[in-house]
């Protein structure tokens, strides 16, 4: 009986320390596919913006357009800020 107890402690041991590496390589997984997706997420939106004020700007003053890309950002900061705390308003 002496010889299991510390038989038993080194099988869990090694299947805890298994059970946290393959825990971390999923939280690093995961992490990498926010990180890409925040990435690509942001290339879009400067993309579609340059586009939007080079399209804007054949028919508008930089300064006028400057200020449409604005408030539709404006618009959309609001936008995502009342859907994000919608839950602590109670709504």
């Amino acid at each position: 009986m002496a010889i299991i107890a510390p038989l038993l402690r080194l099988a869990v041991a090694s299947a805890a320390a298994r059970t946290m590496r393959h825990a971390a390589v999923d939280v690093a997984l995961r992490l990498m596919l926010i990180l890409s997706a925040a990435i690509a997420g942001a290339v879009g939106v400067l993309c579609f913006t340059y586009a939007g004020l080079t399209i804007l700007q054949r028919h508008l003053d930089p300064a006028e357009v400057w200020g449409i890309v604005g408030s539709l950002y404006g618009l959309a900061g609001v936008a995502l800020y009342l859907a994000a705390t919608r839950r602590r308003r109670g709504i």
